[in-house]
């Protein structure tokens, strides 16, 4: 299926995938003709002769210029693709991308935080990446930029959307069992959409799902009743649940004190089945009640 060039970076890399493609396929024709070519002339049925060969300097010339030009060009084009990513322009809006076990998160500089990353169309974007746990690796195909998310590091890289639409965003360094479905949007938008969407979040009081999805809930639950990493919020409040606690396993009732102690200390009571890798969020109490609350709208 073909990828769209959606940003100014698609055009560049995809000239530097063209080139060094086009270089690999007039080698390998070139190099099995020749093949072909020695097989049928020199066949040993014709008993030819072969004759001693002490050397041809313009060949020896020939075979070690060309390929010096080539792949000088393909550095060219390659340093041109780069450089697309890692040259800041001016004006350009700022981002904070960090990744955790399993999801996005997405802080501007008006305070607003989001799962999705939006943008403008047209408008220089930079992006600050950072780990909150492992190594991850932020990768938009349409976009041909990636970039890997290093604990305790800040790495980089720019871009500047040319097409409106909603695009993929995939972790492409493996980052634990969650890793399949650590993926997101971009979300391209008109400038004017844009700056009414960021002027709306900016003052709108985050609701619980977008506290879900900010604090990374949704990487590893689901609201839905579908399976995945943790166990679905979907009819959990109340149920009867069998938890693993210092090895010992026991039936418990998935109340609010459960749910609260969950949430504050992720690995004291493990549900059965499911692997202990919740970290803590560091949510306050309110955020907590309200996380609570929505989970008992959830049967």
């Amino acid at each position: 299926m073909f990828i769209p060039q959606a940003s100014n970076s698609a055009h560049t890399v995809d000239s530097a995938f063209s080139y060094i493609l086009a270089i690999e396929v007039a080698l390998l024709v070139l190099v099995t003709s020749v093949m072909v070519l020695f097989v049928i002339k020199y066949n040993r049925k014709k008993k030819g002769i072969p004759a001693n060969i002490e050397g041809n300097m313009l060949l020896e010339i020939t075979w070690t210029v060309i390929p010096t030009l080539i792949v000088l060009v393909m550095f060219y084009i390659g340093w041109k693709s780069f450089s697309a990513i890692r040259s800041v322009p001016k004006e350009e809006m700022t981002i904070n991308v960090s990744g955790r076990q399993w999801s996005w998160r997405f802080s501007y500089e008006n305070g607003k935080q989001s799962d999705t990353l939006n943008v403008p169309l047209g408008k220089p974007v930079k992006l600050l990446l950072s780990s909150e746990d492992v190594i991850h690796s932020f990768y938009v195909p349409a976009f041909r930029i990636k970039e890997d998310c290093v604990p305790k590091t800040k790495t980089y890289m720019t871009f500047t959307a040319e097409r409106e639409g909603s695009y993929d965003i995939f972790c492409t360094e493996y980052c634990g069992l969650g890793h399949s479905g650590m993926i997101s949007k971009v979300e391209v938008m008109p400038p004017g959409a844009f700056d009414k969407w960021y002027a709306a979040s900016a003052a709108k009081k985050t609701d619980v799902q977008e506290l879900l999805a900010g604090k990374g809930c949704l990487g590893c639950h689901t609201i839905d009743g579908t399976a995945k990493i943790g166990p679905t919020f979907k009819g959990l409040y109340g149920r009867k649940v069998t938890v693993v606690t210092a090895g010992r396993e026991r039936d418990i009732t998935a109340d609010e004190d459960y749910i609260a102690r969950s949430i504050r200390k992720p690995n004291e009571d493990i549900v059965k089945g499911y692997p202990s890798i919740m970290p803590k969020l560091g949510l306050s109490d309110e955020e907590i009640e309200e996380i609570i609350e929505y989970m008992k709208a959830l049967k």
